[in-house]
């Protein structure tokens, strides 16, 4: 997939990382990325790849065109690296021990194209989430000494502005839980619940809940971070 910078007009090859990227992004989210030629930001979403798409064949009367041989001016500056735009691709925070468990959560995360990061602590987590904008935050019950309910980290959730909560997909995994009760998520203020004995099963669920949940407030997220921007 080729792009060109609006800026300086410079032909770019995507990778098929970011295009990927695109792939997965939700209502109202965009990739940004650096041109290398007049380092001014390019900002992508996920419509670039229908007009891309569309752009591969021009129909004239009854004949088809076929595309313009590729231009290779991109190689003399390389190929967009991965690390440019992992700050675009949606992060999930994880809160969890070192463990089986963990690493089977971020098979799950990373599965559905999302980046796993770990906070060492509930005051990590907490700083983690004032500088960034995680899609999605985990917190499993053996992350701190006390039970989720009275967990620091999850009353700093549960108290958080609904400016920056309603943007985070929060799921709360527990041996106490009933896996997707939507009801039991509600009145604890969270998005996801997870038996912890489902855990293996996370992928699934994901697949399950995150189309559900972009569903029924996609389009309302997307008005208003149009509306915040």
């Amino acid at each position: 997939m080729n792009i060109t910078c609006s800026n300086c007009s410079k032909k770019l090859k995507i990778s098929d990382k970011i295009e990927k990227g695109l792939k997965q992004l939700g209502p109202g989210r965009v990739l940004r990325l650096t041109c290398p030629k007049c380092k001014e930001s390019i900002a992508l979403d996920a419509g670039h790849l229908t007009t891309a798409k569309r752009q591969e064949v021009v129909i004239v009367g009854s004949h088809i065109k076929p595309p313009m041989p590729p231009d290779i001016e991109w190689l003399k500056d390389g190929l967009f690296e991965e690390e440019e735009v992992v700050e675009d691709i949606p992060q999930t925070l994880i809160l969890a021990k070192p463990g089986e468990q963990r690493d089977m959560i971020t098979k799950a995360v990373e599965s559905i194209g999302y980046q796993a990061t770990f906070a060492e602590s509930g005051k990590d987590a907490m700083e983690r989430l004032q500088f960034v904008n995680f899609a999605s935050v985990i917190l499993h019950e053996n992350f701190e000494d006390a039970a989720i309910r009275s967990s620091s980290f999850h009353q700093f959730m549960r108290e958080m502005t609904m400016q920056k909560r309603r943007f985070i997909f929060y799921i709360l995994i527990g041996s106490q839980f009933s896996t997707l009760y939507d009801l039991e998520a509600l009145s604890l203020s969270a998005n996801l619940v997870v038996n912890s004995n489902e855990v293996p099963e996370l992928l699934t669920i994901l697949r399950k809940a995150i189309p559900r949940y972009e569903e029924l407030f996609g389009s309302l997220m997307a008005e208003i971070n149009a509306s915040s921007g």
